[in-house]
């Protein structure tokens, strides 16, 4: 199906290009949001006529999300879920809890602005699109973490999980005897006592 655009829409074009999409997405999410016209005789000639209009409007349109977009400079939200010792979350950060945490933070922000490609499923720092306006996106740091404090050590660069697998070089060593049978207890030097004996 041929529409003409009434904003810019990413990767499809400009106010008032004619362009093919398929049929299914221009009835489903260009026309009834008010995207897009069908491209027919009457339509381009109503275009036309309001073009002026409708480029003043998301000119207008453009400037408030500017303006939003600079009261974002900088942000960042932190998000403290449980997750498991592996780093896995408990469950899954969406889109409906990055805009309870966004205005919460005094922004002014909607579920459709907010582009999460994909849940965040574990902790550490993300970089999450807001798209204010077609022509304006601002980047959010989300920063996911199990505690305040974990959160700040991932604010300053600091790899969590990294630091939390380091090897314990003074840890526990078994005593071991390469001549014992397999199930044999290892010899114990002269003087010690098998904590395993009474």
């Amino acid at each position: 199906m041929d529409v003409i655009l009434l904003e810019r829409v990413e990767k499809l074009g400009a106010i008032g290009d004619v362009v093919k999409v398929k049929d299914g997405f221009a009835r489903n999410y260009l026309l009834p949001n008010k995207k897009a016209l069908r491209a027919n005789d009457a339509n381009k000639k109503v275009f036309e006529a309001g073009r002026a209009r409708i480029e003043a409007e998301n000119a207008a349109r453009r400037g408030d999300a500017e303006k939003d977009a600079n009261t974002f400079a900088g942000a960042s939200v932190m998000l403290i879920r449980q997750a498991s010792n592996t780093g896995q979350l408990y469950g899954s950060v969406a889109v409906r809890d990055l805009v309870e945490a966004l205005v919460a933070d005094g922004h002014k922000v909607t579920k459709s602005q907010i582009v999460l490609d994909k849940p965040i499923k574990a902790i550490g720092l993300y970089q999450v699109k807001i798209q204010l306006h077609p022509e304006v996106a601002v980047v959010v740091k989300i920063n996911v973490a199990r505690s305040p404090e974990e959160a700040e050590m991932q604010a300053q660069g600091v790899d969590v999980m990294a630091v939390m697998f380091e090897k314990d070089e003074a840890g526990f060593v078994e005593a071991y005897d390469p001549n014992a049978e397999p199930g044999e207890i290892a010899n114990m030097p002269a003087g010690e006592r098998d904590p395993r004996e009474g």
